[in-house]
């Protein structure tokens, strides 16, 4: 059934309050893009719900009339995810921002999907618990499952999909079903948390999670290790990881980026390469294990090593870390923000590295080298104007270099950020012939292509 934007708004209005369904240019706007540079598109209409049965009331109405839906969390993804290239309605699930349990001694929580990361943590340090999973943007813990986020603790306690317990999810006919349980582990069934986790909204609508949570440490110690080089600093993070000394977080910001701190968060780093790293433990064994990481960097040309452990010291630390960006944006007034996004091998990556700076300096591009190097994924941050055909052309070739550079490696086109329409060229070439298992498995759960159509894959509706 075809309808009116006029006759939809009219079925929406049906089943949820008028106020929950609008069509403001305003608010229409601010739900045609995310933080990427990918240009922006209107949806049609903005629907806000309250309830998993709202938003299967609201799926089953875009079904009727085969309209395309397209999730919404906080619009702080990177590769126009939630950008509705089809229009139709975008779901905005900020009225579901409940934690609507908190089982400490299961360490578990369950939420709806417009919490964020901040939120929660706020509540669970209450019961001397913490989430992990740490993208710098205060993003919602539903956008963030849908993207299969990670971060700057990743190295340690892993990536979202390592914390996902059970998600409600509304399937595009309505249906609401539960990809798990409140076990540690299974081996009942096919694992539906791994399928869902990461289909950034291709394949249904999360309404709930249910998220594995951990005791804060009982001593944290921060540091700052600055090097000659890129190399050098990659190589003591290879040999760090190598020697077992079980570190938390360990982030790189190259000379360039540095420089962007500096200015931004108004600090007095050093302008070299750097690594942020930070230890979570108890404070006898965090003494050895500095100790002995303090004799590694030093093998590999550390040029000055400074620790904090006073909470507001470390803050800042870190602060400075996931301000990068918004230190780059605010230096470059009037361009858009490209954050490239590969993962490798440890063995490859400092490899990968030199190869982005030299891609860089052939291309004449200005750009900074940051990244959760503990695990293999860098990121190269790109200010571009999106009216200059020509930085766009020399931007889009950077970061086809990297990619099939990564590739070729064994790698991947993309370690958190995720597809969304960005990197969906890359599929066909890092997949092969599991691509065709992708598509079958969007056309099974998603027979008329309505749910975030064309991203990740191209199916056609």
């Amino acid at each position: 059934m075809i309808a009116t934007n006029e006759e939809l708004v009219l079925a929406l209005r049906s089943v949820l309050s008028e106020s929950q369904v609008t069509v403001n240019q305003t608010i229409l706007e601010q739900h045609s893009k995310d933080e990427s540079y990918h240009a922006p598109s209107l949806p049609d209409i903005v629907v806000f719900p309250k309830t998993t049965k709202e938003v299967s009331k609201v799926v089953k109405i875009a079904g009727q009339y085969k309209v395309p839906v397209v999730p919404f969390g906080r619009g702080s993804s990177l590769e126009g995810h939630v950008i509705p290239y089809d229009h139709g309605i975008t779901i905005d699930f900020s009225l579901m921002n409940k934690i609507l349990e908190i089982r400490e001694n299961d360490f578990l929580v369950r939420v709806q999907p417009g919490v964020t990361r901040s939120e929660l943590n706020k509540e669970l340090k209450k019961y001397g618990l913490f989430f992990s999973v740490d993208p710098g943007a205060d993003a919602s813990l539903g956008g963030m499952a849908a993207t299969n986020a990670s971060g700057t603790t990743s190295v340690k306690y892993g990536v979202m999909r390592d914390q996902v317990r059970n998600l409600e999810v509304v399937l595009a006919d309505g249906t609401v079903i539960n990809t798990g349980n409140l076990a540690e582990k299974s081996s009942s069934g096919y694992h539906l948390n791994g399928l869902f986790v990461g289909s950034e909204g291709t394949l249904g609508c999360f309404t709930e999670l249910t998220l594995r949570v951990y005791g804060i440490p009982e001593h944290i110690m921060a540091a700052r290790a600055s090097f000659p080089t890129v190399k050098d600093a990659v190589a003591a993070v290879v040999s760090i990881l190598q020697a077992g000394i079980p570190i938390a977080r360990v982030e790189l910001v190259d000379q360039l980026s540095m420089k962007q701190v500096n200015l931004y968060s108004e600090t007095a780093y050093k302008e070299q390469p750097t690594l942020f790293l930070e230890f979570h433990g108890n404070e006898a064994g965090l003494k050895q294990d500095v100790e002995f990481m303090k004799q590694i960097v030093a093998e590999h040309n550390c040029e000055g090593i400074d620790f904090e452990t006073d909470n507001a010291a470390r803050n800042q630390l870190w602060d400075a870390r996931h301000n990068i960006a918004y230190a780059y944006i605010h230096g470059n007034p009037g361009k858009k923000l490209m954050v490239t996004d590969v993962c490798l091998p440890i063995s490859e990556l400092a490899g990968a590295i030199e190869h982005a700076r030299e891609a860089l300096n052939t291309l004449a591009l200005p750009g900074g080298i940051v990244g959760h190097v503990g695990d293999g994924n860098f990121h190269v941050l790109l200010m571009i104007d999106r009216d200059n055909a020509d930085d766009i052309k020399r931007t889009n070739e950077f970061n086809e270099m990297i990619v099939m550079y990564a590739l070729e490696r064994g790698g991947t086109c993309t370690g958190e950020h995720g597809v969304g329409v960005g990197k969906q060229k890359y599929q066909e070439k890092e997949h092969g012939k599991a691509l065709l298992v992708m598509e079958k498995i969007k056309q099974a759960l998603d027979p008329d292509t309505l749910f975030n159509p064309n991203k990740i894959i191209k199916v056609k509706r």
